[in-house]
């Protein structure tokens, strides 16, 4: 099982005594800051839940699965994400 937007909203509204808007507004909040600041390359930590993180991946050559050709893949990046002490706890 898993937990949708919907889901996600209605917890954090029922937890924080919010209106689901309310929540929503929060929740999408969230995510600007998330998405501003990586794409900066600034990480962004919540003490005890996550960190996340931009990474840099260097090029490298791969190959395709159906056919083996060798092919490059160009540099880029990527996002890391690290479990808090608390969210460690919880599925440990």
């Amino acid at each position: 099982m898993s937990v949708n937007r919907t889901d996600l909203v209605a917890a954090i509204a029922d937890k924080a005594g919010l209106t689901k808007t309310d929540a929503d507004k929060a929740l999408s909040a969230l995510q600007d800051v998330l998405v501003e600041n990586l794409g900066k390359g600034e990480a962004v930590k919540v003490t005890g839940l996550l960190s996340v993180e931009r990474v840099e991946r260097k090029a490298r050559t791969g190959r395709n699965p159906r056919t083996g050709e060798e092919i490059k893949i160009p540099a880029g990046y990527g996002v890391k994400i690290s479990a808090g002490s608390a969210l460690k706890k919880a599925v440990g």
